[in-house]
């Protein structure tokens, strides 16, 4: 177990033996989530600051709090000892007294140095998972073809961020055998800062796409920042593997840049692992034959969309890396997994709800309008909202989503100011003039769709998180 003797030489370098007496059950960062031995970490943000509640989580029982500063407010009634972790530590003549403070120069780095800290006293195999689309259904795929053999730690929702992958780390425990860490990214740099910490062995890239590409500039230092973590892992003859999507051209060209052994998955027989004689049955999931070497399985897997192959080809990569046998891994590709972002609810008529809002980018776009054409439950409605920091491809990318909403669907509903490019797009692509509408407000996409849906229909919903189309979601479900 981490004991406050662990957090103590984490973030200072200085062991302290009498705390290791004092064993932490958790690290939060909420201290609405703080329990009895939890260990605090007192995180600035934008809008608030997590030493304003520092007091409130060692009132919830929380061991300790890592702090930078001591301008705690609202600690009144609470008696904590200090410890300055940025000196020489000297234990006080009367010994150390818990809820403890650790003064440290800054929390997030004191909490990325622990987490580092703690992930170096395991051996076991850490899987890092990264590209512009796919990556948290990857991950959890992943976990759960694994989950069949070995005791699995993975990234819990979207903690793949500078607080999250340390998060996760410290959640390693001597009953784990491996792990799977999902590694996102908002600027160069940071993953390579996740790798350092997470010492991958295995790397997963998905696919390079334009998403962020306001904020790195161009698809070249997206597929820099990406390549970050197959540069990060150890060599072949040290086990590290990098696990690439064949059929991108910027993910195959990274084996070129890494030491570890590359293994490519794609639709392609030039593949390690390829899949063939793919076949969608919408709501039921996807059936395709799995090929690797000179044999050929039948896969089926509870996923929808055809591109959902691709996902269960990086599961199925891990696992035969991680030693499992391929009859294995096919018949957990079989059993259920969590569909984790496009989630299938009721509405009004009794229609299919697509409920793929938590965001958008052209490709994910055009593969959630793919797995629309694909049902066959009466009119199809594509409900679209505005797809964020595409930068210079922002046109282009509303527009190529807009060309196949009007293909795809028999009604198209755009919502936001660019959803305007997509509204146009369908209509130049064939759609009806009067079934395209374009809207300002989820409230106005609502009173469109109660004016249209009058029978059971499909109805896809998908927008940038930024747009919050969830409210359309709900509306709907509370249709009559």
């Amino acid at each position: 177990m981490l004991t406050l003797a662990d957090v103590v030489e984490g973030v200072s370098g200085q062991r302290v033996e009498s705390l290791a007496r004092y064993a932490v059950r958790s690290v939060v960062i909420d201290s609405r989530q703080a329990l009895r031995n939890d260990l605090f970490v007192a995180l600035p943000g934008e809008h608030t600051d997590g030493h304003d509640y520092v007091s409130h989580a060692l009132g919830r029982g929380a061991l300790a709090a890592l702090v930078h500063h001591d301008r705690l407010s609202r600690l009144e009634g609470v008696t904590a000892g200090w410890l300055d972790a940025r000196a020489p530590i000297e234990a006080p003549p009367e010994g150390w007294i818990t809820p403890l403070l650790i003064r440290v120069d800054d929390t997030l780095a004191a909490l990325q140095r622990l987490s580092a800290f703690w992930r170096s006293r395991f051996t076991l195999p850490v899987i890092g998972v990264t590209g512009s689309v796919g990556k948290t259904t990857t991950k959890e795929v992943i976990a759960h073809v694994l989950s069949a053999r070995y005791d699995v730690l993975k990234s819990e929702g979207n903690y793949n961020n500078e607080i999250g992958v340390p998060l996760t780390l410290l959640r390693l425990r001597p009953n784990h055998q491996c792990a799977v860490i999902e590694m996102g990214m908002h600027a160069l740099g940071e993953i390579a800062a996740y790798c350092q910490w997470a010492k991958p062995r295995i790397g997963v890239v998905t696919i390079v796409a334009p998403v962020h590409l306001s904020r790195l500039g161009s698809i070249e230092n997206i597929a820099k920042a990406k390549s970050e973590l197959p540069a990060a892992l150890p060599p072949e003859e040290e086990g590290g593997v990098a696990i690439l999507n064949y059929d991108d051209e910027r993910v195959r060209a990274m084996a070129a840049i890494t030491r570890a052994r590359p293994f490519t998955y794609g639709l392609s027989p030039q593949a390690d692992l390829w899949a063939e004689d793919i076949e969608s049955f919408g709501l039921d999931g996807i059936v395709f034959t799995l090929r690797y070497g000179r044999g050929r399985w039948l896969a089926k897997l509870p996923l929808l969309g055809r591109h959902s192959v691709q996902t269960a080809l990086r599961a199925a990569a891990v696992g035969l890396v991680m030693g499992m046998d391929i009859d294995e891994i096919i018949e957990s590709l079989r059993t259920p997994a969590t569909q984790l972002r496009l989630v299938v609810t009721k509405g009004p008529f009794n229609s299919l709800v697509l409920d793929d809002t938590y965001n958008a980018s052209p490709e994910s776009t055009l593969a959630a309008l793919n797995l629309l054409a694909e049902i066959n439950e009466g009119p199809r409605i594509a409900v679209l909202g505005d797809m964020l920091e595409l930068g210079e491809l922002e046109q282009k990318g509303h527009d190529e989503v807009g060309c196949r909403a009007g293909i795809v669907a028999q009604y198209v509903i755009g919502v936001g100011e660019r959803a305007a490019w997509i509204c146009r797009a369908a209509v130049e692509c064939g759609a009806p003039r009067e079934r395209v509408f374009h809207v300002m407000t989820n409230e106005e996409a609502l009173a469109v769709l109660r004016q249209i849906v009058r029978e059971r229909c499909v109805i896809l919903v998908k927008g940038s998180r930024g747009m919050q189309m969830e409210e359309i979601v709900a509306g709907l479900a509370n249709s009559e």
